[in-house]
């Protein structure tokens, strides 16, 4: 089947494909810790959210139409997109990449709780579960041994709010319309927004660019182009609770990443946390009993 085919994946498959995004997501923070030292916030995620869109455009072979409540859809994921990453990205300027993976992490457990009380949906027992197990994983993999925040967390704390909003927003509409087409319009609103805003306030950084194009190409096609299209078509088929926890991974190869390219330390607490996350995401996905359904 292809990315953009209306047949909803096999839940298992769509479980991978989040645990894929999750990993390139964490991935990703190296390359937005290297940038964010030359590139301004708003000027980095613009650059890499438009080339993002202009490579799924491609694939698309430029059929990216869409219906005026399609529009509606894209253009409040893609404000939603631009709050979180440049929340996120002005976090980097001052904290670690396992430090931003971890506190946006957080989102994990805002996700149920606001699906909860907004569409009065029952959760199963498998998700209260996992909530704790996740929450626990991700500050032994975050919190420092003096137990202090650096001043860039107070900007991912806020951005793991959006992040919130923003993944039980894709649960809500990407199934409902081709999700190549919805991810390459949200990228285009959020890379619009950004790049606007960056060239108001930020546009002396563009001058940084020239040594500084390998972390916004590697964004824009694995985090950007790659992860969230992944997320956009698994959210289909895996109930939006769910996928929060799976996405919760985002964290660990944060960490992983950071300590395997920038030096960043992994301690034996942030193994413990990287286990207990990962042993979090395999109690969301248990199913005793009875078949769950396929989406928020």
């Amino acid at each position: 089947m292809s990315l953009s085919g209306e047949v909803a994946l096999p839940r298992w498959k769509a479980d991978v494909f989040l645990l894929v995004a999750a990993a390139v997501w964490g991935s990703g923070f190296v390359a937005q810790r290297l940038a964010a030292a030359g590139l301004g916030a708003f000027v980095f995620n613009g650059l890499r959210f438009l080339l993002a869109g202009v490579l799924l455009t491609v694939l698309l072979r430029f059929r990216i139409s869409m219906s005026r409540k399609e529009l509606v859809w894209v253009i409040v994921s893609g404000t939603l997109l631009f709050g979180a990453s440049g929340l996120q990205q002005l976090g980097l300027r001052t904290t670690t990449a396992a430090n931003a993976g971890f506190i946006t992490g957080l989102y994990v457990v805002l996700v149920p709780p606001l699906v909860m009380l907004i569409w009065r949906q029952r959760l199963e027992w498998t998700v209260w579960a996992a909530l704790p197990l996740a929450a626990a994983g991700i500050f032994l993999l975050g919190v420092q041994d003096d137990m202090r925040f650096a001043p860039g967390d107070l900007f991912e704390m806020a951005s793991a709010v959006v992040w919130a909003l923003h993944v039980i927003w894709v649960g809500r509409t990407a199934a409902r319309m081709d999700p190549l087409r919805f991810a390459c319009g949200q990228f285009f609103v959020c890379g619009a927004l950004s790049l606007a805003t960056g060239g108001l306030f930020q546009g002396q950084t563009f001058a940084n660019l020239p040594g500084l194009w390998m972390p916004v190409l590697y964004s824009a096609v694995f985090p950007i182009a790659t992860g969230f299209t992944l997320q956009a078509v698994a959210q289909r088929s895996s109930p939006t609770t769910d996928a929060a926890i799976i996405l919760s991974g985002e964290a660990v190869f944060a960490a992983l990443f950071g300590a395997l390219l920038l030096g960043e330390r992994l301690g034996p607490r942030q193994i413990v946390g990287c286990v207990v996350i990962f042993a979090a995401i395999l109690v969301a996905q248990w199913q005793p009993g009875k078949k769950r359904e396929n989406a928020v």
